[in-house]
């Protein structure tokens, strides 16, 4: 009998998820609640351990073109002066190619993957489980039985709710922008300038464009800023490098808020959440799109291998990917409480360990999944 999948959402985890299923010889339905017209926008930066995924599941080559290649990381004081540099080449060396690229172009790879069709304009409003299966309430009302519902609709997760498998998500405190630059200065290095409860990342992702992420760790209730622009040229209006070009170059600005997603359980029945819906991280360490692709490599692995014993496949994939998802979450949160050690002490440590430090906590990620 072909098993029935359902893959919930349309964004970075669900589309992986899809191509690691038919990877593995199965045809997910897709579906999301937003309009196709909603392409993602700002820039991503994929390090080497997400190449070497999308390598497995036959999406590296369409990726080659795009973007821009980062070999090394320099970070810096505020002012501009160098701290330490990470050799960022030599640390995936043997895994994969580090890139930034936009967004909306990672996301036309994935889509290329799916073989399907996504159908757009479709949320769930309902999930039951009934003898094994789960019933799928979509809005317009049409009701559908599945063998598996994988839930890849982020930190939001409606099938995280629906399922009964979590609450909303845990906020960590932090502010982030991001824009995408044109015309801004020229640079071939990733950098990084660390301020007081703040910090500004900008790199090349081609095309004479820049991708820029910045974020702050304001005192509780601080509101999201009514205009981020004006924000972000004020709350980095003293830093040095190139801060000051990229400033005047910016003309828009995304802003966000970041949370935590952690889960006793990823699954229920035959329901599995997979990506952000399971284990949401704050960014600071780029790897949300990285657990998002093994997510998908391990899902196709373990149901292939045991098709007709789907909570056997889950239990399995669970075992293999929790361990190496809380690592991330462990190395975020240690990497976010190094940068909100008062400068004064925080920059004479990272000048004299700061490689071995930010080194080690990407060590295990080389390993394979």
């Amino acid at each position: 009998m072909t098993m029935r999948i359902l893959v919930v959402g349309a964004g970075i985890a669900g589309l992986a998820a899809a191509r690691g299923l038919r990877v593995a010889g199965f045809r997910p339905d897709v579906v999301e609640e937003l309009p196709a017209s909603m392409l993602p926008g700002a820039g991503i930066f994929l390090p080497g351990n997400a190449t070497r995924a999308l390598r497995v599941l036959g999406l590296d080559a369409p990726l080659r073109p795009l973007g821009d290649l980062i070999f090394r990381q320099v970070f810096c004081q505020a002012d501009g002066t160098r701290l330490f540099e990470l050799d960022v080449a030599a640390l995936w060396a043997g895994v994969g190619e580090s890139r930034a690229l936009a967004r909306a172009d990672l996301q036309q790879v994935l889509l290329t993957g799916v073989g399907g069709e996504v159908r757009y304009d479709t949320a769930v409003t309902d999930i039951q489980i009934v003898d094994g299966a789960a019933k799928v309430e979509f809005s317009g009302g049409r009701i559908a039985e599945y063998d598996l519902v994988i839930g890849a609709d982020g930190r939001r997760s409606t099938v995280r709710a629906k399922a009964g498998l979590g609450g909303p998500a845990t906020p960590t405190g932090q502010i982030v922008y991001r824009s995408v630059v044109n015309g801004g200065p020229q640079l071939s290095d990733s950098t990084v300038l660390l301020g007081e409860r703040s910090s500004f990342t900008v790199m090349p992702m081609g095309s004479r464009r820049l991708y820029c992420y910045a974020d702050e760790t304001p005192e509780p209730g601080t509101p999201n800023p009514d205009d981020p622009l004006a924000r972000l040229r004020e709350l980095f209006a003293g830093f040095g490098g190139p801060v000051p070009a990229i400033l005047d170059a910016v003309e828009k600005v995304q802003v966000a808020r970041t949370d935590e997603v952690v889960l006793d359980r990823w699954s229920k029945g035959p329901v599995m959440l997979v990506g952000d819906a399971a284990h949401a991280t704050a960014p600071t360490l780029a790897q949300g799109a990285a657990m998002s692709f093994e997510d998908a490599v391990v899902l196709g692995e373990v149901l292939r291998a045991r098709p007709d014993d789907i909570p056997g496949a889950l239990a399995a994939y669970e075992v293999r990917r929790r361990p190496r998802c809380e690592q991330v979450r462990t190395r975020t949160r240690e990497r976010d409480e190094t940068r909100d050690v008062s400068p004064g002490e925080r920059d004479p440590m990272l000048r004299s360990r700061g490689q071995a430090i930010f080194a080690d906590q990407y060590r295990e990620l080389a390993r394979p999944v």
